[in-house]
């Protein structure tokens, strides 16, 4: 016993004493300890675009708060452009804070309070106005939608401070995958506890659901704002005491962002030197529109085109998020097959047939040709996906999230291969630039189509338009290393 103590302590010092070396932005790097709270920060974080954005609140602010499926989607995607407009305006001013340096987590915190705060709202978010005023509810919702993106400036900015440049991509990566997996956990515990009670006699299932929750009452479907923000509170906090910040400098938050905002305009003016990685960041930025689109309003078609409930959409959700981690591996596979410029068009077109495929899909029809009995029998004893245009749209949605992870994940690839070894660190600057500068036009074409069709079919089929921009220019884009062209 006396000598597991010393070992036990030289193992807790261990995990709190900062890597050894230099971090990527050449400071000193974060204790193990700090790395870990900075990645649960995204664990805790990334939940909210399954519970909110597309599987859970989405559809039911569509069917039930709009009570207008087409209706539903139209303003969904205007409250997603709003937010855009509102993310393209500010994100660079944050990011040029940021990039200029000093403390990220006064910003973080606030950005972070906000989004857990617009998100528990939501609680009170029920039909007819019975809570909030509907509008209360929209600006909720957009302001929740911008502070998600506004915490990811300064979260990220925190990266290259924390660890080697030789682990940046881990630490990364790692981040994602527990965004991932609690995003997964918490779509399981609220299909287990809040769903499945009272639908199946399953001996892991309560017979009731936990703390009298209401499904009558959407009460499981406005309880994901509350929970995401008590998971994020948890997740959340340890970044606070546990992962360094960078000192407070001199530099004010008005020079900082004349100093950022000057710098960005150099390196856009610069970019007229770099054409081939100029293109690809454009057709970039298009085709990552309309892959983000797909995501965020495929929750709201699948719900109102099969009227699936809570339960069907959570166990929606659980498949789709533990397939899509199937797409990093298919992509890297593609890249190292194909190329990262082949492999980019292969997931862009793979995305834009299964979207296609899946528009064809209707409770009575299969592949808009093929009758199938909305009255015959239940393919299935399972209470969800009881019907062969179900499943079958399932799998090929599967299908798109595959090609969709494997195009973001080849997109990184890309730029890597592509951008000028000396400026790699300013290009990813663009990069995540890009990535926000478009926010709101794939929601405003998506929105403006559907209003203009009065259907959510072709309203969701515009985002073809971005995909066939971006697989286009992408024809052009050569897989080289840029050189300065004079």
């Amino acid at each position: 016993m006396s000598d597991a103590i010393p070992e036990t302590t030289t193992r807790l010092e261990r995990w709190k004493t900062p890597t050894a070396g230099l971090s990527a932005s050449g400071g000193d790097c974060a204790s193990p300890l700090g790395q870990w709270a900075w990645a649960w920060f995204e664990g805790a974080r990334n939940p909210h675009v399954l519970l909110i954005t597309i599987y859970i609140f989405a559809p039911y602010f569509a069917r039930f708060l709009v009570g207008d499926p087409v209706k539903g989607q139209a303003l969904w995607a205007d409250l997603n452009t709003y937010a855009g407009v509102i993310i393209a305006l500010v994100a660079p001013f944050l990011g040029a804070i940021a990039d200029a340096g000093g403390r990220r987590k006064p910003w973080l915190f606030a950005f972070s309070l906000s989004l857990g705060l617009t998100a528990a709202a939501l609680w009170f978010a029920l039909p007819n106005e019975q809570g909030q005023p509907f509008f209360t509810i929209c600006v909720l919702l957009v302001a929740t939608f911008a502070s998600f993106d506004f915490t990811a400036v300064f979260h990220n900015a925190m990266l290259p401070t924390l660890v080697p440049e030789k682990r940046v991509g881990a630490l990364s990566g790692l981040g994602l995958a527990l965004g991932n997996l609690s995003g997964v956990l918490l779509l399981v515990f609220m299909m287990i506890v809040f769903a499945l009670p009272g639908v199946v006699d399953w001996p892991f299932v309560p017979a009731k659901p936990w703390f009298g929750i209401d499904q009558a009452a959407h009460e499981p479907e406005r309880l994901v704002g509350p929970l995401f923000a008590l998971w994020f509170l948890v997740g959340g906090l340890p970044l606070f005491f546990l992962t360094p910040d960078q000192p407070r400098v001199v530099l004010g938050p008005a020079r900082a962002v004349v100093r950022g905002v000057t710098s960005l305009v150099n390196t856009v003016a610069g970019l007229k030197n770099y054409r081939n990685v100029a293109l690809y960041l454009v057709a970039r930025m298009i085709y990552n529109d309309g892959c983000n689109a797909i995501l965020i309003f495929g929750g709201i078609y699948a719900s109102t085109t099969f009227s699936w409930g809570p339960l069907d959409m959570l166990v929606y959700g659980v498949i789709l998020s533990v397939f899509a981690t199937f797409g990093g591996v298919f992509g890297g596979w593609l890249d190292h097959a194909f190329g990262s410029q082949r492999s980019i068009l292969i997931a862009v077109a793979g995305t834009a047939v299964g979207l296609v495929l899946t528009l064809t899909m209707q409770p009575d029809t299969i592949l808009y040709f093929i009758h199938y009995d909305t009255a015959q029998a239940p393919v299935h004893g399972l209470p969800f996906f009881k019907s062969w245009p179900e499943i079958i749209y399932v799998i090929l949605v599967i299908i798109i999230a595959i090609f969709i992870t494997a195009s973001y994940a080849n997109s990184r690839t890309m730029l890597a291969r592509i951008a000028p070894t000396s400026k790699m660190t300013e290009f990813f600057g663009l990069y995540a630039l890009s990535g926000t500068a478009t926010a709101f036009l794939a929601p405003f074409v998506v929105a403006r189509a559907t209003e203009w069709s009065q259907s959510q079919t072709i309203g969701l089929a515009s985002v073809l338009i971005l995909l066939a921009i971006g697989f286009t220019m992408m024809l052009f884009v050569k897989n080289e290393r840029a050189v300065a062209v004079t």
